[in-house]
């Protein structure tokens, strides 16, 4: 029971966190934390991603963090990448740090080039760390001062150990339409994770971190010229926790300044509704996204989510017969 109680304050009351991953409102801003077959898929000689989420900071003051970085890059009908996720959450400082290779291979379906698959595997290793010293239990509460927790008291607790590094297996699967000139362009990927289900108890016991699957869909709408629609929706499944997303972005270009006006909405069903705002000027991609809180912790969050950023720039033009439009965007 006592084991139980530490590790519900070492995530710092996060909601739905039993054994599961990390995951980000503006999922599909991260190529490749979304589905490896991403991998090399856009228009240019190299990508690099950069993306940051901060929330709960209204109902704990050690709020979640998550911060995201990722390079890739195609190779003729390959794509190769590298991604580095560490997230930290909670009273004792409970953090995940993850880094992955990706590859991926990319085939059409057609002639023409306009229908293509692309195969993404990733493989690497995942660090979870806690600081015990940072915590405080009910042997360590002192009457003194009207009642206070005292660190320098004994815990009376046995603790596991504060380190751990296991191995991470993913592999993903994408579909997409790459006519520039069509009307739609649609996209459908389906990403599994944690194939290898490690052990990840601090405590030597056989807890499994359960593999997580992710569908997603959507099509760029090309409504004129100047003026496109993209509603998706992301599906994930681990264990007995499902999550459900549905989005809807808007793209305007201005033509006197070359630049797309970027907005969106996205809703998590029953838990947060996320508003999203960017700029895609050239090679660069800037989006900002807040979540309002619409879940049973709306009491203690007063609907108060979080911030997320994410920033995007791809360099140059490779010269290929094949066009990559990039599904997410």
């Amino acid at each position: 029971m006592k084991k139980f109680i530490l590790l519900f304050f070492l995530i710092g009351l996060v909601p739905k966190f039993k054994a599961q991953d990390a995951h980000l409102s503006m999922y599909d801003a991260a190529p490749l934390f979304l589905n490896s077959g991403m991998t090399g898929v856009f228009e240019g000689k190299w990508r690099v991603h950069a993306q940051y989420r901060t929330q709960w900071k209204s109902v704990n003051f050690k709020p979640y963090t998550s911060a995201l970085v990722s390079f890739d890059m195609p190779i003729r009908k390959w794509g190769f990448g590298v991604q580095l996720h560490n997230f930290r959450a909670g009273y004792g400082n409970f953090n995940v740090f993850q880094g992955l290779v990706s590859a991926a291979y990319n085939m059409s379906l057609d002639k023409r080039r306009y229908n293509n698959i692309s195969f993404g595997i990733q493989a690497g290793a995942m660090q979870k760390s806690v600081e015990y010293q940072l915590l405080s239990f009910n042997n360590q509460y002192s009457l003194n001062n009207g009642g206070e927790f005292n660190t320098t008291l004994v815990s009376g607790e046995t603790f596991g150990a504060q380190s751990m590094v296991v191995p991470v297996a993913n592999a993903s699967l994408l579909y997409y339409y790459a006519r520039q000139q069509s009307r739609l362009n649609p996209f459908i990927g389906i990403s599994a994770f944690n194939l290898l289900q490690p052990k990840e108890s601090f405590f030597g016991q056989d807890n499994r971190l359960p593999m997580r699957f992710y569908a997603h869909l959507g099509t760029r709408i090309n409504i004129t010229e100047l003026f496109y629609l993209l509603p998706k929706v992301l599906i994930m499944q681990q264990e007995k926790f499902h999550e459900q997303t549905y989005a809807l972005e808007a793209g305007y270009f201005m033509k006197g300044s070359e630049t797309y006006l970027l907005g969106g909405f996205i809703y998590r069903m029953k838990d947060a509704a996320i508003v999203t705002l960017g700029v895609k000027k050239e090679n660069f991609i800037v989006k900002l996204g807040y979540d309002v809180n619409v879940s049973s912790l709306t009491t203690a969050s007063t609907g108060r989510g979080g911030f997320e950023l994410s920033f995007t720039y791809v360099n140059g033009k490779n010269k290929t017969k094949v066009d990559k439009i990039c599904p997410r965007l």
